[in-house]
């Protein structure tokens, strides 16, 4: 018998009248009059309806970004840009269990997942500040004739295009809004359709704390008509992105209206790489959650799990263990593990891939299924294992972004690197074993942008995260990931 008491299935901010974009510090609709909602997927019930962003409403959001720009954002300190941050931060706590309720109705992460973003989010918010009063150029030395003095300044680079995915909306916004509010820039944010709650009230409680009008706008809608208007504007000057492989191809091409600069975070199917002499208690779960962890609707997830073939079957065996004590179910319920997938078309995009690759020959050792019963309505599927899986199935290969992982066996390091790095991604990587050679040996070897020993997926704002080849480009988080959101400017000083 259940005795815990769930939150309610509602929120006040889902109360009322559609919700419009966010331009200029208000809330109003779309141009066109336009909206479209936006649904639980625990339940599949509506649950707020969205303003349907289109050209024009992306051109005045950009306009209000600019005009702020220009105007009394440019005026602010370095100190009360960083004091500025230090009170989002106090509203972002207090209001925290609020965001973390509305971000599990809107996209399904149980609760137990959201309310532990408050650390990170509250870091987050820290760091940045920290970095606002950070930013500095430095003299250097010249070989000039004469008399010269030659620097370095460092300058916001302007207005920042923010597309943000739906699978954890919470967080990504602050790779965004971290950088810009530290440096000076101003953004326009399209958060995806599936899930834009969050960031409307996070921006809501950025003007709270006094942020000045026009600094953060926010346009709802669709990719590929707000999305793509966003990356193509000419007055848009740089374009953080974080979504699939395909979608950065064309946020490539449309930057070129004004070479923007761009940061993108795209497709993974990172190796998760399980040696013999492991610690099993330890790699066991780790490796699963690493990609159960959020359904599998994680960028970095450890998809491809390679297990060294004398520990195989054990390892298998534990490991469908150990998910059948993960509890899938309505986020509303502080007991459960794992939560629906975002949407239908997602959960039929990982029901193919399931079908996909029984027949092409991988041996289904738990899961696999789509959950009926009182979960019927939402879009769930069990933690799936597949075992005998080769390397170049189409499991192993492509991003399926739900709770199923491939374990794919190895003979040696030697093995395990070939394998690991024989794919087009280069996003996240781990090696669990208990010996230091064989972890800097993996560490070096393994080619991504992020590598893990003895543990997955964490991450630090201050140190941060990226990809390599089709998995994109740019850090987030970190010194360097602040600077991107500057430009630098060589001066030199001719004293005569």
């Amino acid at each position: 018998m259940n005795t815990h008491t769930l939150p309610p299935a509602s929120h006040p901010y889902l109360s009322g009248a559609a919700k419009g974009h966010l331009i200029d510090g208000r809330m109003v609709p779309s141009r066109s009059g336009r909206t479209f909602p936006t649904f639980n997927p625990a339940t599949g019930e509506r649950i707020a309806d969205l303003a349907e962003g289109s050209s024009e409403d992306v051109e005045r959001a950009v306009l209000s970004a600019r005009e702020a720009f220009e105007g009394p954002w440019k005026a602010f300190t370095p100190y009360q840009r960083q004091a500025l941050l230090v009170r989002i931060h106090d509203l972002i706590d207090r209001n925290f269990d609020e965001l973390a309720l509305l971000e599990t109705l809107d996209m399904g992460a149980p609760l137990s997942r959201t309310k532990a973003f408050r650390p990170f989010l509250l870091q987050a918010a820290l760091y940045y500040a920290s970095q606002a009063v950070n930013t500095a150029g430095e003299t250097l030395p010249n070989s000039l004739p004469g008399h010269f003095t030659t620097m370095t300044i460092k300058a916001p680079v302007g207005i920042i295009g923010g597309i943000i995915p739906w699978n954890g909306p919470l967080i990504s916004q602050w790779w965004i809004l971290g950088g810009a509010l530290a440096t000076g820039c101003t953004v326009v944010l399209k958060p995806a359709e599936d899930a834009s709650l969050s960031v409307l009230r996070m921006v809501e409680l950025l003007y709270e704390a006094g942020l000045p009008e026009g600094v953060v706008n926010v346009v709802t809608g669709y990719g590929a008509e707000a999305g793509d208007a966003l990356a193509r504007h000419p007055d848009v000057d740089r374009i953080a992105f974080t979504g699939s492989t395909e979608t950065g191809r064309k946020i490539i091409e449309a930057s070129t209206t004004n070479i923007k600069r761009l940061q993108l975070e795209l497709g993974g199917k990172s190796p998760d790489i399980v040696f013999a002499d492991a610690d099993l208690d330890l790699a066991v779960p780790g490796a699963a959650m690493a990609v159960f962890n959020n359904s599998g609707q994680v960028c970095y997830a450890g998809s491809r799990l390679f297990v060294q073939r004398r520990i195989q079957a054990e390892f298998v065996e534990r490991l469908a263990a150990f998910g059948k004590t993960l509890r899938v179910g309505n986020g509303l319920d502080p007991t459960v593990n794992l939560g629906p997938l975002i949407s239908q078309k997602q959960l039929d995009r990982v029901l193919g891939y399931i079908d996909v690759a029984t027949q092409e020959g991988a041996s289904l050792a738990a899961g696999g299924n789509r959950l009926q019963g009182d979960l019927a309505n939402g879009y769930f599927v069990e933690p799936t294992i597949f075992s005998g899986v080769g390397n170049g199935m189409r499991i192993a290969r492509e991003e399926v972004f739900g709770p199923v992982v491939s374990v794919i066996p190895f003979d040696d390091a030697e093995d395990a690197l070939r394998m690991a790095n024989d794919t087009i991604y280069g996003l996240g990587g781990a090696v669990w074993t208990r010996d230091v050679s064989t972890a800097l040996r993996m560490a070096n070897g393994i080619k991504s942008g992020t590598v893990w020993v003895n543990c997955y997926g964490v991450v630090d704002p201050s140190v941060g995260f990226g990809g390599i080849r089709m998995s994109g480009y740019g850090n987030k988080g970190g010194p360097h990931h602040v600077d991107a959101f500057l430009y630098q400017k060589n001066v030199y000083i001719n004293q005569g």
